[in-house]
């Protein structure tokens, strides 16, 4: 069986996150308030990578709202929103993996180069988040996991206390979903250190194909569709 599409934007979420942190001293490319510790980290001890952590989330703001006004005329022209959303991303990643080929590795986290990368692979990640909030709400997030985890020890607690019957089969349900959203980007976190070590920038190839698995797994679960 292949992976779904929201199971395939876990394992990318947290691989282009890893690969970012790694290769871009210390960028948290998904989860962007993380850069605020981070930020600070550079800012106490005089290390590099402070000015792209300090535009990570302003530039995933823009990005979002960016996102949001495309996805709402595509909608109202009927076209493949979701479709044409992830092509975007897609092009970021590939844009991203071609630049870091070029230019990485880096020892200054500061130069125009990383800096771009960086922004980049941030507005990558703000259109895949901004596509799973509205076309694909009902899956856990796919870029962080601090909230899902939460969720999966609230239901494990409340299975283990005794839920009521008629809760027991949802709350399982939601479980089965949540791991595996947990699985995967844990999957794709480790899938990046890996490759990082063996390959280095390299790594940053793989992306892209995972952002086009998961076009197409799209385009074929609305293929066979009921009419």
């Amino acid at each position: 069986m292949r992976p779904s599409l929201p199971t395939l934007l876990s394992i990318n979420g947290g691989y282009v996150d890893t690969a970012g942190f790694l290769a871009l001293h210390g960028l948290f490319t998904a989860h962007v308030t993380g850069n605020f510790v981070t930020l600070g980290a550079s800012l106490a001890l005089g290390t590099s990578g402070a000015l792209a952590k300090l535009l990570a989330l302003p530039v995933f703001c823009v990005v979002v709202i960016l996102a949001r006004l495309i996805g709402g005329d595509l909608s109202r022209r009927n076209l493949p929103t979701l479709q044409i959303i992830l092509t975007l991303k897609l092009l970021l990643l590939a844009f991203a993996a071609i630049l870091a080929m070029r230019f990485g590795p880096f020892g200054d986290g500061d130069g125009w180069q990383p800096l771009l990368i960086g922004i980049t692979l941030v507005a990558a990640m703000a259109i895949q988040t901004t596509a799973h909030r509205i076309h694909l709400g009902s899956s856990p997030p796919t870029t962080m996991m601090t909230g899902t985890t939460t969720q999966i020890m609230i239901d494990i607690a409340d299975l283990l206390h005794g839920a009521k019957p008629e809760e027991k089969a949802a709350m399982k349900a939601r479980l089965r979903r949540m791991a595996v959203s947990v699985g995967g980007f844990a999957f794709g976190c480790a899938l990046a250190a890996a490759l990082f070590l063996f390959v280095g920038m390299a790594c940053f190839l793989l992306p892209p194909v995972l952002a086009l698995a998961g076009i197409l797994t799209h385009i074929g679960k609305a293929e066979v569709k009921p009419a």
